[in-house]
């Protein structure tokens, strides 16, 4: 089991970080873009931006060019009695509300073309990655990136083991992005700013019909998470994709932000986080929070979720 300790909120951005019951250390520096640095608390750089790959500038309008090497963030090699997990958000979707932007939760919408461009070059990023399992939420938005991701794997030349283990998808329904109950359908407006900012301080008493709090979101992810882990050789890395909340709930863990700030963690549609979980100590290193491949496409909107 991997337990979470600390008080502090950490929007990690050029650190990579190492928790453990002692408290924060940063560790390393990577080499990558990062914007908008607001400031530092406790020796923790903060910030709400997300990270970028170098490449163009974000103004096409079609797809991603599969022959493009797309470089991250450095990443050390797994040691020896650890296990890499890279979390990648789902692409930009089609909002169920049109031009205005309603909650969807646990709702199965669909990408947008955008949302798929993005999940291909996030598939793409991580195809220089030797992965075990290739891991989704139920829901189509996640199931069509984790597929692009399995399709590249396939096409990189790998050992026959490796093969074997990704041929085809993990899904869990613990994964699955948090549920809105009644307020699907709702705009921020129409659900009412002090209902929205109770529910994200985990008054659970303020939790929408039908829908589930983050204590309970969390709870779930965890243990789901915690199965793939199990199910994990040491020395290996696999790739989950699944929700915003889903990613905050695992990223909130590593870094010990506590549930009822995690909201504030930023996660960009189809970015990348990646995690190592040291199964002997317990130690969560996240070595890199909500990188975004930058291959030249258009920004996403991401608004209600």
């Amino acid at each position: 089991m991997f337990h979470s300790s600390s008080p502090l909120l950490v929007l990690l951005t050029i650190c990579s970080i190492v928790r453990s019951s002692l408290g924060f250390s940063l560790v390393t520096r990577s080499d990558y873009h990062v914007g908008n640095i607001y400031g530092r608390r406790d020796g923790i750089v903060l910030a709400a931006a997300s990270q970028h790959s170098e490449g163009g500038a974000s103004s096409a309008t079609t797809g991603v060019d599969p022959m493009q090497v797309i470089t991250g963030p450095k990443l050390p090699p797994i040691p020896p009695m650890s296990k890499r997990l890279f979390l990648v958000r789902h692409g930009a979707v089609i909002n169920p509300g049109g031009d205005r932007p309603v909650y969807y939760g646990a709702m199965d919408v669909s990408l947008s073309p955008l949302g798929e461009w993005e999940a291909q070059a996030a598939a793409q990023y991580l195809q220089q990655f030797d992965l075990q399992h290739v891991a989704a939420s139920p829901l189509s938005r996640a199931i069509y990136g984790a597929q692009q991701v399995l399709e590249r794997q396939k096409t990189t030349t790998r050992s026959a083991s490796s093969l074997e283990t990704t041929s085809s998808l993990m899904i869990h329904a613990g994964w699955k992005e948090l549920d809105r109950g009644s307020w699907c359908g709702k705009t921020q407006e129409e659900i009412g700013a002090e209902a929205m900012a109770a529910f994200d301080a985990c008054d659970e008493s303020n939790t929408p019909d039908g829908g589930e709090s983050y204590p309970a979101l969390k709870e779930r992810v965890l243990q789901a998470r915690d199965e793939l882990l199990e199910s994990m050789d040491s020395g290996r890395a696999s790739a989950l994709v699944s929700h915003l909340q889903v990613t905050r709930c695992m990223l909130s863990d590593a870094l010990g932000v506590p549930t009822r700030q995690m909201s504030q963690l930023p996660i960009a549609t189809a970015s990348v986080t990646c995690i190592d979980y040291d199964s002997v100590s317990g130690i969560q290193t996240v070595h890199f929070q909500s990188f975004k491949p930058n291959v030249g496409l258009k920004q996403s909107r991401d608004e209600a979720n």
